[in-house]
């Protein structure tokens, strides 16, 4: 004898008087499941069929002349892909078979119509269309042959027995009042839409309004779930019992199973736990709520401290599923057991499996994403903190409590890694969002820290930039270090003077940071040095040495001989000549010596002076003809000095 059982989605559309009703069933026959599509419409519509190369059927395709309102989107299950389509006006819906199909028009109404015979039409105002896998159900599909006659059948003196729906007992299920049908609608809605609570009062009612429901295990299936979901994990354990030994063929079943084994875990009955979580794996093996029980199962085994078999079970859920919702959850279990053995670049692996995959991941786990933020932080891994950050932020409501924070949070912890260009870009999104801010005096202060990671090419402005920081900073860090720069900027400009009217700052600055500021103002000293020689300006040579005693380079040594020996000087004056004295240029050598014996002369070191003189002698044969030659003055003043003496 032939079982079957039934399970129906209904589709409703409707367009001013143009209506079109899609409902899809599901029934069991010779243990083998089938699809049935009822496609009504109240006005006829045209459906053909496409075939495969092997002449089986492949695509049903029925035109509308009017669409329907709304349109839904495409259905999908494993014999069906429903694809509504509109081509130029016309609304099209395109039934795909993904295993075998059959279809045939209803034209004749069993319990009124007298009279019955094979339609063979394309129009129909209603379509069957049947998705099996092996052997079509009910029907014996016989060829068609064109040679035939479709006699009609008469049903005057004895209509056929109409049944209807039969229950998985068997018994007919009276459908005339389906009060508990839109009831069970409602109350998939309430749970979808997170209203628990009401859920599970709706349940209540409906089970004492309805006691033989036909939905009374969906029902059962979304009271518990909505018991897990409030943590009611007593309730949801007893109500899990009754489910397992009143519906255990039922296909939510390993659900179930995962529930019952979670609510014991939560309630710190591991050994209860241990035992549905061995029958969830064991008996459903292949389901996606056994690779859920992995996951759950590594927390349990995380709770009581045992991370490496945590570690175990969590690889086992990413390895083994398919399931995008599954392998994220336990990358980020396993994100989070890596920071918590302090192995960042494991993490780090993790992390951006999920940022790949489903970057949403963090923004619908935000509160465990904000603690595996702050972990991060709390170890200085500011870049994988952020990269968490700015993947909730594209979730994320800017009407959020946290959403000023979080902004916040993502411009300040980039700052603190290479990616300057990201941080600075964050930071002005705050400003602009948030111009009078909780955070606004943070951000701007990082920005500014940030200005000389990518300072302007433009000098003027860079300049104008400086002096505001060191405005607004003054002896703060960002004050400093604005200062600093901006003598380097000086110096690179020439603006010598100016960096020595700031030596008393510069020389303020912290030399732990600012280990050759004594140098920006030396090399200052010696730039202002050097265009006061070039330009004859004694008195400011004579400064500088005096401030700073400093030596220039030997190509000025002839001017700061002339400027010393103007402020007889002749100390200094004797230094230049002596280091000059060592040269191979005999021209050169000629020209240090006469000076040598000049100042000697003026200094009274007189024995000296004949010794430099006679050496100048000895080293010029035409000394007689050479601009030197007063040097026989030198020595004739000498000797007329001995005489007297």
């Amino acid at each position: 004898m032939k079982r079957t059982f039934f399970l129906t989605l209904f589709l409703s559309f409707f367009f001013t008087s143009y209506a079109l009703e899609i409902s899809l069933s599901t029934g069991k026959a010779k243990k083998e499941l089938y699809n049935l599509l009822n496609i009504t419409n109240n006005e006829p519509f045209l459906c053909e069929i496409q075939k495969n190369e092997y002449g089986q059927n492949k695509n049903l395709i029925c035109t509308f002349s009017k669409k329907p309102k709304p349109i839904f989107k495409t259905v999908e299950n494993r014999f069906f892909k429903i694809e509504p389509k509109l081509i130029d006006g016309n609304f099209f819906l395109i039934i795909q078979a993904k295993q075998k199909l059959y279809f045939y028009p209803i034209i004749f109404d069993l319990v009124k119509d007298k009279e019955t015979f094979e339609p063979k039409t394309t129009i129909s105002k209603r379509w069957i269309v049947i998705g099996y896998k092996d052997e079509l159900p009910f029907i014996v599909n016989t060829a068609y042959n064109e040679l035939s006659i479709n006699f009609p059948f008469y049903m005057d003196t004895q209509p056929l027995p109409y049944v209807g729906g039969l229950d998985l007992k068997g018994n007919p299920v009276h459908i005339q009042n389906s009060e508990d049908v839109h009831a069970y609608v409602k109350i998939k809605e309430l749970f979808k839409n997170k209203r628990y609570q009401d859920c599970i009062e709706q349940v209540d009612n409906v089970l004492e309004l309805y006691p033989n429901t036909l939905f009374k295990s969906e029902l059962l299936y979304y009271k518990i779930k909505s018991l897990f979901k409030l943590k009611a994990y007593d309730s949801v354990i007893e109500f899990s019992k009754i489910f397992i030994h009143e519906y255990s063929s039922d296909e939510n079943i390993p659900e179930i199973l995962l529930l019952i084994a979670v609510s014991y875990y939560k309630n710190g009955l591991y050994g209860d736990a241990d035992y549905f979580f061995d029958r969830l794996f064991s008996e459903h093996q292949d389901s996606i709520f056994a690779k859920w029980g992995y996951i759950y199962k590594g927390d349990m085994a995380n709770d009581g401290g045992e991370y490496k078999k945590a570690k175990k079970y969590y690889n086992k859920a990413l390895l083994s599923t398919k399931s995008i919702d599954v392998a994220a959850a336990a990358a980020f279990r396993l994100a989070d057991l890596a920071i918590t053995q302090g192995e960042y670049s494991r993490a780090k692996i993790y992390i951006d499996k999920i940022l790949h995959a489903k970057d949403r991941y963090f923004y619908d786990h935000y509160f465990d994403a904000k603690q595996m933020m702050q972990d991060l932080v709390d170890a200085k891994q500011y870049l994988q903190a952020a990269k968490i950050d700015e993947a909730i932020l594209k979730y994320m409501s800017k009407h959020h409590d946290d959403y000023e924070y979080n902004l916040r949070s993502l411009g300040i912890w980039l700052a603190k890694t290479d990616q300057k260009k990201k941080a600075l870009s964050a930071l002005d999104r705050y400003i602009k969002e948030f111009k009078d801010g909780n955070y606004i005096e943070e951000v701007e202060r990082v920005k500014d820290e940030l200005f000389f990671e990518n300072v302007p090419k433009d000098d003027k402005a860079l300049m104008k930039k400086y002096d505001e920081l060191i405005h607004t900073y003054k002896d703060s860090p960002i004050g400093q270090k604005a200062l600093y720069e901006k003598a380097k900027l000086m110096l690179k400009k020439k603006m010598y003077s100016d960096i020595l009217q700031l030596q008393k700052s510069i020389e303020a600055l912290d030399e732990t940071r600012f280990k050759d500021k004594d140098t920006i103002i030396k090399e200052a000293a010696l730039g202002l040095m050097e265009n006061a020689l070039e330009n004859n300006q004694c008195q400011i040579v004579l400064d500088i040495q005096k401030d700073y005693n400093i030596t220039v380079s030997s190509k000025w040594d002839d001017r700061s001989y002339e400027c010393f020996l103007k402020a007889a000087d002749y100390q200094k004056a004797k230094f230049i000549i002596q280091r000059n004295l060592k040269t191979d240029n005999i021209k050169e050598k000629e020209k240090w010596l006469y000076r040598y014996a000049k100042i000697d002369f003026h200094t009274g070191n007189y024995t000296e002076a004949i010794e430099v003189a006679n050496d100048l002698i000895t080293l010029d044969e035409n000394i007689d003809h050479s601009q030197y030659n007063d040097i026989y003055r030198v020595l004739f003043e000498y000797l007329k000095q001995s005489d007297i003496d």
